[in-house]
């Protein structure tokens, strides 16, 4: 079986301002695959927390609604992991040659990702324990780990920050320095969670940790190119309002 180097010298158009013309690059190809291996296997092993319940016949519809908590976590993490590949496919769309310290970056970041499945399990069975210590010490894990990967992604984020000879050519250079505060901000909130959840009501940290992931979807291609569409959004909805207004026979409201 042939295979191509992918291992290149850095590219022509940036010869003249290749602050080390030694480095080796290579393509996304190879990240990419395994990345979404990764990924796929998360989400496949997330299901493994369901278990079979053990039930005497006429209890199997008791036993099934028991086990709600399980079914909650699993389609939160089964979210959170969509939503961090949609961050990654976005990214990456960005991306067009990686380096050694990308490589490590992404796989702090797939590290922090295949973890989803533990304090998911935790937090489940916490919560179907009815201990409040034990909810307590999973919401901590759960944000513990989370904000990890919140890290993670502000590595990624300041490493293409740093080393724009990895970006495509026609991405905006404020692009990936702005992502930085996306992730800065999951640290933070999942640092509040984790205390609140501590030193409150586990269910305080449980509303942030559904939200968060709501959030990184709305904003999964970037904060600049969300701001464009919602701004574009509002010229869209001004520009109908006032051709509605021209219009024979209206007056504006």
């Amino acid at each position: 079986m042939s295979s191509i180097k992918q291992d290149t010298q850095p590219p022509t158009e940036l010869h003249d301002h290749f602050p080390w013309p030694h480095v080796r690059l290579s393509g996304t190809d190879r990240l990419e695959n395994f990345s979404d291996n990764v990924f796929s296997i998360t989400i496949t092993l997330l299901v493994a927390e369901i278990v079979r319940p053990e039930y005497t016949p006429g209890q199997l519809l008791e036993k099934l609604a028991a086990q709600w908590p399980s079914y909650i976590a699993f389609l939160a993490s089964f979210g959170y992991a969509g939503v961090i590949w949609l961050n990654h496919r976005a990214v990456f769309a960005r991306v067009r040659y990686c380096d050694r310290s990308l490589h490590i970056a992404n796989l702090f970041l797939l590290l922090t990702s295949a973890l989803i499945p533990f304090p998911t399990a935790i937090l489940s069975a916490a919560i179907q324990s009815g201990s409040e210590l034990d909810a307590q010490i999973a919401v901590t894990v759960y944000a513990a780990l989370a904000g990890a990967m919140c890290l993670a992604w502000l590595l990624v984020f300041h490493v293409l920050s740093v080393h724009r000879y990895l970006v495509e050519l026609g991405v905006d250079p404020r692009f990936f320095p702005n992502e930085r505060f996306r992730a800065v901000l999951g640290v933070a909130l999942y640092a509040i969670a984790g205390a609140a959840g501590w030193l409150m009501t586990p269910k305080l940290a449980l509303l942030i940790f559904l939200a968060l992931p709501v959030f990184y979807g709305i904003t999964s291609e970037g904060l600049m190119e969300t701001q464009i569409r919602l701004q574009f959004g509002r010229a869209r909805r001004a520009e109908r309002a006032t051709r509605r207004t021209m219009e024979p026979g209206k007056s504006p409201s």
